[in-house]
């Protein structure tokens, strides 16, 4: 399970190599193997056409130019040009495809990790920041495609090219080519320190960079609320802290990565300057020439450049397997809501809900439900009241089926709802809550959201049953005016409303309204009645309300304390009995008339 962590938190991402997420990954590589192969090939082949140059400027150097030979010089510069536009064509191609590949990765993974994240249980997002699920998806996404495609071609493709190099290398001068391999541990030792370091040092901007975006994410959302209790300049602190700190870390892997050219570039001077000093004096007896001496020179500036290569893919192949571990980290997180192997279709539902002996709890040992029964009949409206945090929002959320109940059973016409496939239960259910939230796009989207093949016809029938019809109307494009994300520039109000049309027109058999007055005003919610009677009539109906008064004429009021229900009945019953509810009833009506 991933680390539950905050914006304070730094998401440890130190692991080690594990081979078994490699092998994983094959599923999104061997899809594109062909191409992957093609892509080699055509690597291959154009280092092997750069390679050929520096053979071709020892031949100029010792036959052409001392003889004077200007058509062999011209053949030869000719031959140069063609190796050269025929590595750079090869090469070119090559990109092109692994482009492709990466871009077809980076979707597939993306796809699967999103598709799996809309399934996860509401739990899943309780615990953890929004800002750390979006590096996930993104950043880490973008970073393993780039390994997973490029990388293994790199790999192999960096072998190869060492192995041309040293064949051609031996294959000019033997002696000189063992001038150069006598620099191989000198460099290993060196990379080896700092590709430890360098490692190290990019996996703590990762980490910081995580805890960065979860803040900024959870500013942005919460901007109002921020400017509400004027807390800009303490924000500003806290977001500058951990904005020097991905500086720090920041300049601390630039470092040791701007050490790691000069470091190898001085080892490649070194040994370059031994082969000339080395093959000036051998040829000072004549056994070497300067043709050979400078193509030796050109190999031996080549050769360092795979090995580095080699250890900056091997560095990222080490941070890219702690993303690589996160990502399916993820796609393993227990779907614990989910449809039973053998799940049946529900029926039509008529409306008849039914709880036995339900218990439930967010986390063991605090439980919020305990052995909670009862039964309501098909068109029954029902109230739930209590103190905050007494399970009534709980209760709807596990008529919907967001969470599974620890024993007990809840049955809809009765048939136990974990037997059904979530998605004939939850189609047929309404489900009004108090954040009303609306997406980006027009106000028309936002109403079709639940029922995508709803007509002009429908859509503005249900707005004007829930009295949002008027405002929308007095809007600048009426039905087609664009919202922006989360509903920007609407009231709360108005997001309701909206809402309230949306759920409407899904015509639900079972209807759920969580506080989902709260926000509409008093004069509103009076014309929005007559519409709410409309919603409830035919529907068994579960109410959460503030306001007291708006929930009398419910059939059934239940107050919910202690993880059960104390009192059952109707207003009046209830009044009678002179119980919880009477005391809340009175208090609030009291609160109102001092008002």
């Amino acid at each position: 399970m991933a680390r539950r962590n905050t914006y304070k938190e730094d998401e440890i991402l130190e692991e080690p190599f594990d081979l078994r997420h490699l092998l994983r990954a094959w599923v999104y590589i061997k899809k594109h193997a062909g191409k992957m192969v093609l892509a080699l090939v055509l690597s291959a082949l154009g280092g092997a056409a750069a390679l050929a140059s520096p053979m071709i400027v020892q031949k100029a150097l010792d036959e052409a130019i001392p003889s004077g030979n200007v058509h062999m010089l011209y053949g030869l510069v000719v031959a140069v040009s063609c190796f050269y536009i025929l590595s750079v064509i090869f090469t070119t191609i090559r990109s092109h495809i692994m482009v492709n590949v990466s871009q077809d990765i980076i979707y597939q993974i993306r796809s699967d990790l999103f598709k799996h994240l809309q399934k996860l249980p509401f739990q899943y997002y309780d615990d953890r920041p929004q800002g750390k699920i979006l590096v996930r998806v993104v950043n880490y996404v973008n970073s393993v495609s780039d390994m997973l495609s490029n990388g293994l071609i790199n790999v192999v493709l960096e072998i190869i090219n060492l192995v041309f190099i040293v064949v051609f290398m031996f294959a000019v001068d033997v002696s000189l080519s063992l001038v150069v391999l006598a620099g191989v541990p000198f460099l290993m030792a060196f990379m080896f320190w700092i590709k430890n370091k360098q490692r190290k040092a990019w996996q703590a901007v990762s980490n910081k960079n995580s805890n960065l975006n979860a803040y900024l994410q959870e500013n942005i959302v919460g901007a109002r609320i921020t400017q509400i209790f004027a807390r800009e300049d303490e924000n500003a602190e806290i977001f500058k802290t951990l904005s020097g700190n991905c500086r720090k870390t920041w300049m601390t892997a630039v470092g040791y990565s701007t050490l790691v050219w000069p470091g190898i570039d001085t080892i490649s001077v070194l040994v370059r300057a031994a082969i000339f000093l080395f093959g000036l004096f051998i040829f000072s007896h004549g056994s070497e020439t300067l043709g050979t001496i400078v193509a030796i020179s050109s190999y031996a500036s080549r050769f360092w450049q795979p090995i580095m290569n080699l250890g900056n893919i091997f560095n990222g192949f080490i941070n890219n397997m702690a993303y690589l571990e996160r990502i399916f980290e993820t796609m393993d997180e227990p779907v614990t809501v989910d449809d039973e192997p053998d799940a049946i279709e529900m029926p039509k539902v008529v409306g008849e809900v039914t709880f036995e002996n339900v218990s439930f709890s967010y986390e063991k040992g605090k439980e919020i439900l305990h052995n909670v029964s009862f039964s309501v009949k098909p068109g029954e409206s029902v109230a739930l009241v209590g103190p905050t945090g007494a399970g009534k929002s709980t209760i709807v959320s596990l008529i919907s089926r967001f969470y599974n109940v620890d024993s007990g059973r809840i049955l809809i016409d009765g048939q136990d709802i974990s037997k059904v496939t979530l998605q004939s239960l939850r189609s047929q259910m309404g489900i009004m809550l108090q954040d009303s939230f609306i997406f980006s796009g027009t106000i028309e989207d936002n109403i079709r959201y639940g029922k995508l093949d709803a007509t002009e016809v429908e859509i503005r029938r249900a707005s004007k049953t829930v009295c949002a019809h008027s405002f929308i109307k007095g809007m600048q494009d009426g039905y087609r005016t664009e919202v922006k994300e989360r509903g920007a520039l609407l009231s709360q109000g108005q997001k309701q409303l909206i809402s309230f049309a949306r759920t409407l027109l899904s015509d639900p058999s079972i209807l759920v309204l969580d506080e989902a007055t709260s926000s509409i005003d008093v004069q509103t919610e009076k014309a929005l009645q007559q519409g709410l009677d409309a919603m409830l009539t035919g529907r068994t109906s579960f109410i959460i309300a503030h306001r007291l008064s708006t929930i009398t004429k419910c059939d059934k009021i239940m107050y919910i304390n202690d993880g059960g229900i104390t009192e059952c009945g109707s207003h009046d019953e209830l009044m009678a009995k002179k119980g919880d509810y009477y005391h809340l009833y009175t208090a609030q009506m009291e609160g109102l008339e001092v008002g």
